[in-house]
């Protein structure tokens, strides 16, 4: 799909958001409120928040097709940021359908084939579902087996131009990290690197790394329907490459304590079972099938007035939100090496190395 700019939208659009509640939700909800729209959230009213503003709360049940608090409505714009399997966008596009003027689906880079080619744009081939029905996959399902995840995504989106022919955006962002990540991928270095010491480093720092403040991502997507600009966008960042050396030193001036890194073999680190993405978080190799993972081209999502937060911001808002968790969620990170399994590495290491 091209890139369409229409005509600019009313200075106030009545925008339906499908979840709300979730990582980058709320942060849609405070900016299109500062922005003078009108908010309407629809999810299972499982996790109740107060808002700076008057919105407007359905509730329902997508996994049941408890759509019913949605019929017989209109709104200017449909946001649907929680959706991973097909069935949901056609059951909304039947409630739906001709009482929307856009609707703009949150997708991932996931939907790509070949994460060894870089510089994918969106034109690039996108993952094949090869089971037996998309339609029937569900939220368990897709649990039990994450390598659905991009077939599946992929497949939602065809779910969503068939379904809203000629008014949909779909926005395929990469590791989306700040303030209310509940995946702690990004917060593990941060917070690594304030507790000081030797710090495990995969490689030689050389690697790309791709992410983006949820703030910038939210704050987007309603320009995007401000402007009700069209098409598909990739949308991840920064703006020009940065490499994992980059960030951590980034990261580093922020926190202010005294560390040391410690570069360590990628085939080492294979061999001890440290695993990219999950035991060292935002990094994959940056070769061979991984080479083009986090090498994912922006410039049309830049084109389109994507913006960036500086890194040190993003640092040090997503350090002072993770301060303010419950003490028994802080205890505990959801993604990164444990202090001992890191120092059991560093060592077998340095052993190696004599």
């Amino acid at each position: 799909m091209a890139i369409n700019p229409a005509k600019t939208a009313p200075r106030s659009l009545r925008i339906l958001i499908l979840g709300g509640t979730g990582f980058m939700g709320p942060h849609q909800v405070r900016h299109a409120l500062a922005q003078g729209h009108k908010l309407t959230i629809f999810n299972r009213g499982r996790r109740p928040q107060e808002w700076p503003g008057e919105v407007e709360i359905l509730t329902g049940d997508r996994d049941s097709g408890d759509l019913k608090s949605l019929e017989g409505r209109d709104w200017d714009v449909c946001i649907d940021n929680p959706t991973s399997v097909p069935f949901w966008v056609r059951d909304v596009g039947r409630v739906l359908r001709d009482r929307i003027g856009h609707y703009v689906f949150i997708s991932t880079i996931s939907v790509y084939a070949d994460a060894s080619r870089p510089g994918r744009d969106e034109t690039a081939a996108m993952a094949v579902y090869r089971g037996k029905d998309a339609m029937a996959e569900t939220r368990e399902s897709l649990r039990a087996d994450m390598g659905l995840y991009g077939p599946l995504k992929a497949r939602c989106e065809e779910e969503a131009v068939r379904n809203f022919p000629g008014i949909t955006t779909v926005i395929r962002p990469g590791l989306i990290v700040g303030p209310g990540d509940e995946t702690d991928r990004f917060t593990y270095w941060p917070l690594r690197l304030a507790r000081g010491g030797e710090v495990l480093v995969p490689g030689d720092g050389s690697d790309p790394v791709q992410i983006i403040d949820a703030r910038d991502l939210a704050e987007w997507t309603i320009r995007m329907t401000e402007q009700r600009t069209l098409g598909v966008f990739n949308a991840t960042g920064p703006e020009h490459e940065l490499s994992l050396a980059a960030m951590l030193n980034g990261i580093r001036e922020v926190t202010k304590a005294e560390v040391r890194f410690n570069h360590v073999g990628t085939d080492f680190l294979a061999t001890h079972k440290v695993a990219p993405w999950t035991d060292l978080p935002v990094w994959v190799p940056g070769q061979g099938d991984t080479a083009g993972f986090a090498r994912v081209s922006i410039s049309r999502a830049v084109a389109a007035g994507l913006t960036f937060r500086p890194l040190p911001t993003t640092v040090a808002d997503t350090l002072a939100w993770f301060g303010s968790l419950p003490e028994d969620r802080r205890a505990k990170l959801r993604a990164g090496l444990s202090a001992g399994r890191e120092a059991e590495v560093l060592k077998a290491w340095q052993e190696q190395a004599g």
